[in-house]
């Protein structure tokens, strides 16, 4: 089997947003484990219009050329990891608004989290959580959650990332150790449905 592929997607489109740097960050430590390849997928290059289509692609193809070619981006992973914001106790509008144009690339698939926002953004990773069951994704326990004491100074200008980013190492493995496992799994199971399908066609 060919090793996984995982996407980290940055879930905030905003110019002075602090999701890419901690996108970099997991990233970084999700290609050192040797066994996945990663990719970061920023939402800032798709700019999607908000969801207007008679129905989602799990019903229809898509109208629209940008939210096609973002769906077929994210069909070429097995597995996600959500680097989101906190806006008014949920995700960003912008992520929401990009998952409903795809439903159909989460189907079946291992999501994990990495959040910021003043309570660690947990608010917005359960709403993601949810939306993800949804999507028939596969959301693991695991998150990690940077609180406003660590990136509003970074955001400020009074720290870096670089000096901060230390703290959170020790919750790496064991997000990623989870999310790989189920992404191998759910990603053996797809295989062998898909198999099914072609023996009985």
């Amino acid at each position: 089997m060919t090793k996984p592929k995982i996407a980290v997607i940055v879930g905030s489109i905003r110019p002075t947003r602090f999701g890419d740097k901690p996108a970099k960050w997991i990233a970084d430590h999700a290609a050192a484990r040797g066994d996945i390849d990663v990719e970061i997928v920023d939402l800032a290059d798709y700019p999607l219009p908000l969801f207007d289509a008679a129905a989602s692609d799990a019903w229809m193809p898509t109208p629209n050329e940008t939210a096609a070619k973002w769906q077929a981006k994210l069909n070429e992973f097995d597995g996600y990891i959500f680097v989101t914001a906190e806006y008014n106790r949920s995700v960003p509008g912008a992520l929401k608004n990009a998952i409903d144009w795809a439903y159909t690339p989460f189907i079946k698939k291992a999501a994990a989290f990495v959040a910021y926002g003043s309570v660690g953004g947990a608010r917005a990773v359960e709403h993601l959580r949810n939306i993800m069951v949804e999507v028939q994704a596969v959301p693991v326990r695991q998150g990690i959650h940077i609180g406003g004491s660590d990136f509003m100074p970074i955001m400020m200008g009074q720290q870096s990332w670089d000096d901060a980013k230390g703290k959170f190492d020790m919750f790496v493995p064991d997000l990623l150790d989870n999310l790989v496992w189920w992404t191998n799994a759910t990603k053996a199971a797809r295989t062998a449905d898909a198999a099914a399908a072609t023996k009985a066609a």
